[in-house]
């Protein structure tokens, strides 16, 4: 079992510091701007400011889901800047230590972010995020989705397609209707029913049942006050859509990319979120080495002060690049890996020169 040399164990110290102490603040700020926009549905239905804070609570995993990078990148700016403004770092290269050594020392600390980041992000994130929607729902008396049709929620199974008025958080459907297609994608049936409700594994029990079949040239009409639907469509594929691809678990994402090819529909935003789960935590090694030639430069740059802002611009365009190269993947159709790797793959790039350009000074 190796053991860390005064050394590490005191950047790693200094550097963890710094970055859980901007992770705090930012926390702070982006939980106040949320329940300050909470704030607006108070009095609305059942929606009280008990609601709005357990809101904005269960929100707060997504926010350190996403705000790790971003912290590790200025706390690293931070603990090293002042390193260097007290000539620690210089005291440390004269000594004999290689920016390799350095470098490595500040990859452990981004490893242990980074594994951070993923235990959060499959972790606590799906549930949270979930959840947090539900009771905001329920409080709001709001349907799940209706994914920006006047009609309801469109979904395919197989050979049919589902329309449904009102998808609620708790497991129940209304104003469904089933459109049935045959092999030569002739319309077979219609199946309206007046509300659903889910039996695991795969039951839905309707209620109010009118279906039309369709035979050629001739039609008929049955009803009945209740009825059966055998379908893949669950209640847990329906809540992926309270909860965006990136705040999804990998399993999930995985379940309804599949559902989705399965059924020949779109994939490219999921696939993007499938590979962005996996790289997003590596994205704090990235920041760590960005951060390192600002510990050099402490009689080139200007103060901390200088340099934190810099950090803050830098984090703001990485947020800023990770949103629109996945946009961009999704309607351009580029290879879902490139569009989740190029954000990380530039800071990375951008690091290796400035490392670079600091060694031969």
């Amino acid at each position: 079992m190796f053991r860390l040399n005064l050394y590490q164990r005191y950047l790693m110290r200094e550097t963890l510091a710094a970055v859980f102490l901007v992770l705090a603040a930012f926390l702070t700020l982006f939980s106040f701007f949320d329940l300050i926009n909470e704030l607006r549905n108070i009095g609305k239905s059942e929606y009280q400011l008990s609601h709005a804070l357990l809101f904005v609570s269960l929100s707060l995993p997504g926010l350190v889901y996403e705000l790790i990078p971003i912290a590790t990148l200025i706390g690293s700016l931070y603990a090293l800047s002042t390193l260097a403004r007290h000539s620690e770092i210089t005291v440390l290269r004269a000594s004999g230590l290689a920016t390799r050594d350095l470098l490595m020392t500040l990859f452990r600390v981004a490893g242990l972010l980074a594994l951070l980041t993923f235990v959060v992000g499959e972790g606590l994130v799906p549930f949270s995020e979930r959840l947090a929607q539900e009771i905001r729902a329920k409080a709001l008396s709001k349907v799940i989705a209706q994914s920006g049709f006047q009609t309801g929620l469109w979904v395919k199974d197989g050979r049919s397609f589902i329309n449904i008025r009102k998808a609620t958080p708790d497991s129940r459907l209304q104003g469904i209707r089933i459109y049935k297609f045959d092999s030569n994608n002739a319309l077979e049936s219609v199946t309206e029913a007046e509300e659903a409700s889910f039996t695991p594994p795969s039951h839905w029990a309707l209620r109010g049942v009118v279906r039309t079949i369709l035979d050629g040239e001739v039609s008929r009409v049955e009803r009945a006050e209740a009825g059966e639907w055998h379908s893949a469509v669950t209640p847990d594929l329906l809540s992926v859509l309270m909860v965006t691809p990136e705040r999804m678990s990998l399993f999930g994402l995985v379940g309804y990319t599949r559902h989705l090819m399965e059924n020949h529909q779109k994939t490219e935003r999921y696939e993007i979120a499938i590979w962005k789960k996996m790289i997003y935590p590596l994205a704090a090694l990235v920041m760590v080495a960005l951060a390192l030639p600002f510990g050099y430069s402490h009689n080139r740059v200007g103060g901390v002060s200088l340099k934190i802002f810099a950090g803050v611009m830098m984090g703001i365009l990485f947020y800023a690049l990770n949103g629109l190269f996945s946009n961009l993947g999704v309607i351009n159709s580029w290879p879902p890996f490139a569009s989740a790797m190029a954000p990380s793959a530039m800071f990375l790039f951008a690091a290796i020169a400035m490392l670079w350009w600091v060694e031969r000074r």
